[in-house]
């Protein structure tokens, strides 16, 4: 799960089995009586992945009981939700591949690559009635802060703001509200002790954040594959992730080096010849080590909100997490 060191064998077991029962009931929920809408909509679930929402909800729970009626359906609203956003992404980025497969929108179209992230929203929608008002409630802001990131996003930073803080101030909606809500919903779900559920949230909107600088790094200096989407991509597609906001915030106008990188940057890197001679160029530069130290800062804070809680398993596991963010894109 997730290259997670040696865990407890019982709330490794506890896990496997949520885990196992979040994959049925995930499956279950996005068939359909229209054979082609179950296509489409297995197309990411087939796929895999980390299964990194779903987990973190399974995680929460074991504060309160894990076997509550509520966790797993809860479990699945955060995978749907962010399963039905990385369709749209997909079509937004223009992006060929996502987790080693072709994307939605270059199997299927733009158009029906958008209406099935609707459908799965839906299916989200129709369990997250089950578990309550206040699971509405906060199904419905997490939702907006999805949208509000993916429109900064859009516009770029206005005048006069710093890019990285605005591009993390994107990410902390973006990633970290979803990430955020999946610790929420474990410990409301599960009945946990009172207070757990704000420790939770604080922990899974920075380790959300942090598993996000890993994958731009992972972008750049990792192995294709690593992050589900070809090595270089996010590049290509002129996407300002921190390792190259840190190379413009750093570069040298005396370096050639430095300057040769603005100028691909800048320019088209349609071409794999250029896209190769930027991503080494980047690979070399002192950005890379910046944006690692900032991973290594977020992962940090988030093991730091862990503090209050009692020193379980569980505890020790999302600890663990930190630790995992920050390895794997080293």
């Amino acid at each position: 799960m997730l290259g997670l060191p040696p865990i407890d064998p019982e709330l490794e077991a506890s896990l496997a089995q949520g885990l196992d029962e979040v994959e049925e009931l995930l499956r279950e929920s996005v068939s359909s009586s229209l054979g082609f809408v179950t296509e489409a909509s297995r197309h990411l679930v087939d796929a895999g992945g980390k299964r990194f929402r779903p987990l973190l909800v399974l995680l929460a729970a074991q504060f309160g009981d894990p076997k509550a009626a509520g966790v797993v359906p809860a479990a699945v609203v955060v995978e749907l939700t962010h399963l039905a956003s990385l369709y749209h992404d997909d079509v937004m980025d223009e992006a060929p591949l996502r987790r080693g497969a072709p994307s939605a929108n270059a199997r299927y179209g733009n158009s029906l690559a958008i209406l099935t992230g609707d459908f799965l929203f839906a299916r989200a929608a129709h369990l997250v009635a089950d578990l309550g008002p206040d699971a509405v409630r906060l199904q419905a802001r997490t939702f907006e802060r999805l949208i509000t990131g993916q429109i900064r996003e859009t516009i770029k930073p206005p005048e006069g703001t710093d890019p990285v803080e605005h591009y993390l101030d994107v990410l902390a909606d973006k990633t970290g509200s979803l990430i955020a809500t999946s610790g929420r919903f474990g410990a409301w779900q599960s009945g946990a002790p009172q207070g757990v559920d704000d420790v939770l949230t604080a922990y899974g909107e920075l380790i959300g954040v942090a598993f996000q600088l890993s994958d731009d790094l992972l972008d750049v200096a990792g192995e294709s594959g690593l992050s589900g989407k070809a090595l270089g991509t996010d590049l290509r597609e002129g996407v300002p992730t921190l390792p190259v906001l840190h190379a413009r915030r750093l570069a040298d106008p005396g370096d050639p080096d430095d300057v040769r990188l603005l100028e691909l940057l800048d320019g088209d890197l349609s071409s794999d010849a250029a896209l190769e001679e930027a991503l080494a160029l980047l690979r070399g530069h002192r950005a890379v080590e910046s944006a690692r130290a900032d991973l290594r800062r977020w992962a940090a804070r988030a093991r730091e909100t862990l503090a209050p809680l009692p020193d379980v398993p569980a505890r020790v596991a999302l600890e663990a997490l930190c630790e995992v963010v920050v390895e794997r894109s080293a």
